[in-house]
């Protein structure tokens, strides 16, 4: 397993100075293929029977912009969630147990896969102490041209930001203003299938549709601290912004 071959302290140090690694080569090539494989079986198999919650549609209501709670409805990505290589990497970034949270696609389709604005994932997790992240796992090659993750470095020490409903299905809840950030403050993500990013709940990140003929498919783990807890005030802006657009 590629994973094992990764340097902890490389990442921890990158994690805890930008709010964010990039990690080349996490996955094998086979781990990417059987990861795709099952996605796709998923979606054609499974998603149909599943609750509305468990994904959303871009624009067209057929194609798949996001699939979420995969480690409820499947699985082939809970036990990948599971695997004690994953934990051991993440534990010291969360600083204590890792709880898993989520697993999740960002499909970003072909000519028709929707931006994503400026956000904390804090807004949506609702967590404090701010201890989670996302591993965020190229399945397709992610280009310039069609819609990378941008990252502003160091932005997680800002801390919770003012939000306001973004209208964006899927992606409910934005900054109110965005920060400014020099070309060297951003990380824009371009990776080969197995890469990665790992990036913390405070980090302000966003990303431009998809015009190409390229799908970029992400392959997201979410993890937190076991000692984190719900914030009611962030819990009370998140469910106001998802109540005006629901994510399926």
């Amino acid at each position: 397993m590629v994973m094992n071959s990764l340097d902890p302290n490389t990442i921890l140090a990158d994690y805890e100075r930008d709010g964010v690694a990039l990690v080349r080569g996490f996955l094998s090539t086979d781990e990417v293929r059987a990861i795709r494989a099952e996605l796709d079986r998923y979606i054609r198999e499974d998603l149909a029977s599943k609750p509305a919650d468990a994904r959303t549609f871009e624009a067209d209501d057929t194609t798949v912009r996001n699939l979420w709670r995969l480690e409820v409805h499947n699985a082939f990505f809970r036990d990948f969630a599971a695997r004690e290589d994953l934990r051991s990497l993440i534990a010291p970034l969360v600083k204590g147990e890792p709880v898993l949270a989520g697993v999740e696609t960002f499909n970003k389709p072909a000519r028709i896969g929707s931006g994503v604005p400026p956000h904390q994932d804090n807004a949506y997790f609702c967590q404090t102490p701010a201890d989670m992240l996302t591993v965020w796992i190229a399945i397709d090659p992610v280009t310039e041209a069609n819609g990378p993750v941008t990252y502003v470095k160091g932005s997680h020490r800002l801390g919770p930001l003012p939000t306001k409903p973004s209208g964006v299905r899927g992606n409910s809840i934005g900054l109110a203003g965005m920060p400014a950030a020099t070309e060297e403050e951003r990380l824009v993500a371009l990776l080969e299938p197995g890469d990665a990013t790992i990036h913390h709940c405070d980090t302000i990140h966003y990303s431009a549709p998809n015009t190409t003929d390229h799908p970029r498919l992400g392959f997201l783990l979410v993890f937190r601290g076991s000692h984190t807890e719900t914030d009611p005030a962030l819990k009370a802006a998140y469910t106001a912004a998802v109540t005006m657009t629901p994510p399926a």
